[in-house]
């Protein structure tokens, strides 16, 4: 008699495991590699730029930003700027975010849509810089120009995001839970929440990204105290060393909350497969 073999099906690690050394491997490789040597390539044009191409004054050289950069932070003024803009972003886009969210969802009723489109296309099309100048006007170097000015702009940016994925909610998972007495908070919770969760990620990205250079923005033209008013000021004073250092503090913060709602989103979304195309 011949025996035959069973051939055992392979084995899946379970959700939530740490990554196994190839994909460490594979992610450093194809993420960090070349996102750090697009920063060394940067970083090499510019310091052969400074002071060839352009005087020293007009593009100091990278160490030059980088002495102003420990200089703003060793005298206390980064924290009391960046902390004031960042103030200023908490309120503004909080609100934003909660309105949003509410409003893309109406809207995936045709009554609603018609409601609001006429101001969601008009603030898309309306460039920021708008906005920014008509707070300073209205409310001057109060911080409720910026604040007015954040929710203005970037409201539409969250509403769009949100909108598009109402209008893809599955109607018939709505309409069983609706014949089998599912309250509509238990849909809310297990329904449309779920499948709205990459938009949701989506508009935070995009109206936070909004929200933060009109802030930047309003502070440039009526503002006491921010990352925006810190900008003119050394635009005034015509240091170019201490706007870029400014600019580069606004950078690296940027990158460091991209960072962070990434990984927000991959441990959000770990049990999709991920799948690359090249």
């Amino acid at each position: 008699m011949s025996s035959t073999s069973v051939e055992e099906p392979p084995t899946v690690a379970p959700v939530g495991e740490p990554a196994e050394p190839n994909e460490f491997r594979r992610e450093l490789l194809t993420h960090w590699v070349p996102r750090i040597a697009g920063y060394l390539a940067f970083l090499g044009i510019w310091q052969a730029a400074a002071g060839t191409v352009l005087p020293r004054h007009l593009l100091p050289a990278p160490m030059d930003i980088v002495d102003k950069m420990v200089e703003v932070a060793t005298s206390g003024l980064l924290t009391t700027h960046f902390g004031a803009t960042l103030q200023k972003i908490a309120i503004g886009f909080g609100i934003t975010y909660v309105l949003g969210v509410a409003i893309g969802i109406l809207m995936a009723r045709r009554w609603w849509d018609a409601f609001f489109r006429g101001y969601v296309m008009s603030t898309l099309t309306t460039p920021g810089l708008v906005f920014a100048l008509m707070a300073a006007m209205i409310f001057g170097f109060s911080s409720t120009g910026p604040i007015v000015a954040i929710v203005v702009t970037s409201l539409p940016f969250v509403i769009v995001n949100v909108a598009e994925g109402a209008r893809g909610l599955p109607k018939e998972l709505l309409d069983m839970g609706a014949a089998f007495g599912v309250r509509e908070r238990d849909q809310l919770r297990h329904i449309v929440i779920p499948f709205l969760a990459p938009f949701l990620f989506t508009a935070l990205r995009y109206g936070f990204s909004v929200a933060w250079k009109i802030a930047t923005l309003t502070e440039v033209f009526g503002s006491s105290s921010g990352i925006g008013f810190m900008m003119r000021r050394e635009f005034q004073g015509f240091s170019m060393s201490g706007m870029l250092a400014w600019i580069f503090y606004f950078f690296i913060f940027a990158l460091f909350l991209e960072l962070l709602l990434q990984r927000a989103m991959k441990h959000f979304f770990r049990w999709r497969q991920e799948t690359s195309v090249f």
